[in-house]
């Protein structure tokens, strides 16, 4: 929604957010078609989301789990990123050119807050 809604544009990093929180959670996507594609890969770090019809059910897990992972656009990687940060283990995230064309020294930026983050082959694993 427009101001002073939510932006829809945090549906991705909330919903990285949500999937360790308790409780169940919901996202309806109203605007962009196939946005969720970062569900299947929070999934593979143990994340509980079932999609139908463009709503996002969340069931809150204590941890998520570091893992292989694949971005496929500048949100959605975020938001692998935001979840591999919390994530027990080390999570190897694909797709850091989504990441470079929104956020400049991304990198740089999460070891500077404490995150061992290295930037190889354009993978960045996050321990």
């Amino acid at each position: 929604m427009p101001f002073p809604g939510f932006p829809t544009d945090l549906q991705a990093p909330f919903m990285a957010l949500m999937s360790t929180t308790n409780g169940v959670s919901t996202i309806k996507e109203t605007i962009f078609e196939n946005r969720m594609h970062h569900v299947k890969e929070l999934n593979r770090m143990g994340a509980n989301i079932i999609v139908k019809d463009n709503i996002a059910t969340v069931v809150g897990v204590e941890q998520l789990q570091g893992s292989a992972v694949v971005g496929f656009d500048l949100r959605a990687t975020a938001a692998l990123a935001l979840a591999g940060l919390s994530a027990r283990g080390n999570t190897i995230i694909q797709g850091l050119e989504h990441l470079d064309r929104g956020y400049e020294n991304f990198s740089l930026k999460l070891n500077k807050i404490g995150a061992a983050v290295s930037n190889h082959r354009k993978k960045i694993p996050l321990c």
